[in-house]
């Protein structure tokens, strides 16, 4: 199994780890409009992905390691010989417009700021902490095998129901999107500078019904939020799921486990 190159909040390596079962079979494309850190891509390795995300930088950064592994890694080494408290902050503050410069900054602030958190403030800048850790190589990068793992997937930046538009019967959709919780002061994740509203989850809904209708089967994530539940229920199966290895179908168990997981068209 392959190591995603980057830390991403809420990651779902753990759900493919567990329960494989629930991504089994032999699908024409796999798409994925919430990419992050492409815990589950990289986990599943399907043959052709079109793997989207609203953060440009992160897409770019994708793009280059696929196009110019070597590149990133010789930027990163520079990074790892200059890391300190005012580098990083400089870094920070940096906006580099090539690609592979982009991808070397996300790459190096993913993984020496506090807790490999990703959050951007109201005008889309990276605005983490430096953390404690220093390494900004890992001891063995996957970066060429990941390059050609990329080497047929579509990569883009664009609205969600954009991306799921193009699926169609014999495809896999695994949707990630950030949670709602209406009962929370934070109602959303700040993984853009633009929020991702209850407005949002609702276009989210009605573009998977829409695909699952085209044929494409749906395996969707979020929080145990009442709100988001109540778009998908009556119309897919619900499991409810934790961390440790459980998954269940019955709603007694809502209030105990943090996670859900929406199957719909399988």
């Amino acid at each position: 199994m392959i190591t995603p190159f980057l830390k991403w909040p809420g990651g779902k390596g753990w759900l493919y780890k567990q329960h494989p079962e629930l991504f089994d079979g032999d699908y024409s494309n796999y798409f994925e409009p919430f990419l992050g850190s492409g815990a589950v891509f990289f986990s599943k390795k399907p043959a052709f992905s079109h793997l989207n995300d609203s953060n440009k930088e992160l897409i770019e950064t994708y793009r280059a390691i696929r196009d110019n592994h070597e590149g990133i890694l010789d930027l990163l080494e520079r990074h790892q010989k200059k890391h300190s408290k005012e580098y990083y902050y400089n870094i920070r503050s940096s906006r580099p417009t090539k690609r592979i410069e982009i991808a070397a900054r996300m790459i190096y602030l993913n993984r020496t700021c506090w807790n490999g958190l990703y959050r951007v403030n109201l005008e889309g800048q990276f605005n983490v902490p430096i953390g404690t850790k220093t390494n900004v190589l890992m001891r063995a990068e996957d970066f060429p095998i990941i390059s050609e793992y990329l080497k047929n997937t579509k990569l883009t930046s664009i609205d969600f129901s954009h991306s799921i538009r193009n699926a169609k019967e014999g495809d896999l959709i695994f949707a990630d999107p950030p949670y709602f919780d209406s009962s929370s002061a934070d109602k959303f994740k700040k993984y853009s500078s633009l929020p991702f509203t209850f407005n949002d989850h609702k276009r989210l809904a009605r573009s998977l019904f829409r695909a699952s209708e085209r044929g494409a089967k749906v395996i969707m994530t979020h929080s145990q939020s009442d709100d988001v539940l109540g778009l998908y229920e009556n119309k897919s199966r619900i499991l409810y799921t934790d961390r440790r290895d459980t998954l269940s179908a019955k709603s007694e168990y809502r209030g105990r486990y943090r996670e859900v997981v929406i199957v719909i068209g399988i």
